[in-house]
């Protein structure tokens, strides 16, 4: 039996460098659905400010949340320095307008309740493995699969 996600909206939240695009674009056509970029909902201000080296604040960012609020979330994970390498490459290839010099404030501002309903991947496997993980969270709740267990904060790690 097939299951109908029709106006499922999945957010695969993380610092930038921790692989949101890459991982969405990828999921987006494993289900055959939109892929919708958040970095696309945020205003041009916004945008404006983390190209200048601005942190955004908590004021900045509410508008941007409540756009995205009701979708489930999913949590890319990684340590500071995977994320600075990553970041550095991608200025160096001038593909990203956040400069790497942000990223210790979003790490700060990146507070994770363990009783919110997130989803939470390690951002340093491989894009296929981390895609397979967020596909078995997203039928996790449906009759496809015997994990009944509550949402909460999963981690997964390769072993």
């Amino acid at each position: 039996m097939a299951i109908d996600h029709k106006g499922r909206a999945v957010v695969i939240m993380g610092v930038s460098g921790a692989g949101k695009s890459t991982k969405g674009d990828m999921l987006a056509k494993v289900l055959n659905c939109s892929f919708l970029d958040a970095d696309d909902f945020h205003p041009l201000l916004n945008k404006e400010k983390m190209r200048q080296g601005i942190s955004l604040s908590n004021e900045d960012r509410i508008p941007w949340l409540e756009m995205l609020r009701d979708g489930q979330f999913v949590l890319l994970d990684a340590e500071a320095d995977v994320l600075a390498a990553r970041l550095e490459k991608r200025a160096a290839e001038g593909k990203h307008f956040m400069p790497a010099a942000l990223l210790q404030s979003q790490l700060e501002l990146l507070n994770i309740d363990e009783g919110e309903e997130i989803f939470k991947v390690d951002a340093t496997l491989s894009p296929l493995v981390i895609v397979s993980k967020i596909q078995a969270f997203l039928f996790s709740d449906s009759d496809q699969t015997i994990d009944k267990r509550p949402l909460g904060i999963r981690n997964f790690k390769e072993v």
